[in-house]
């Protein structure tokens, strides 16, 4: 390359890329709602019957089921949230604005997508607006 030729640094994914992109996130979505279900069931479950126990022990199993369900109830919000995020994700891929880094405009490398498919912004987008916040 010629010193006065300019860089051409890839700005957008191909159509191809963006198609595999879109088949990972459809499969961590499939996943998800699969895992949420689970979560929402143990949510709904009662659980076991102590009715014929000792008052003790029921307290106690009581207690037990209330901090279950709160994790659970926990769990599945984050759950949500990561299915709206990978849904989002989705949109940018049909505006073919998914892999842009949200801070620097630049391309997100694709070994991140492909481990955070709905990653916003790059590693280090990510580490500076973590320093900003200290």
């Amino acid at each position: 390359m010629a010193k006065n030729e300019p860089t051409t640094e890839k700005k957008y994914y191909s159509t191809e890329e963006l198609q595999e992109f879109k088949e990972i996130i459809l499969k961590k979505i499939e996943e998800a709602k699969r895992n949420l279900e689970l979560l929402n069931a143990a949510v709904a479950n009662d659980g076991n019957d102590v009715s014929d126990t000792s008052p003790t022990f029921k307290q106690l199993d009581e207690g037990r089921s209330v901090l279950s369900k709160e994790e659970n109830s926990k769990l599945a919000a984050r759950q949500q949230k990561f299915i709206k995020d990978l849904e989002a994700a989705l949109i940018r891929i049909e505006n073919k604005t998914y892999g842009i880094c949200r801070v620097t405009g630049k391309l997100i490398p694709k070994e991140r997508l492909r481990i955070v498919p709905h990653a916003t912004m790059t590693v280090e987008a990510k580490e500076m607006q973590n320093q900003k916040r200290r």
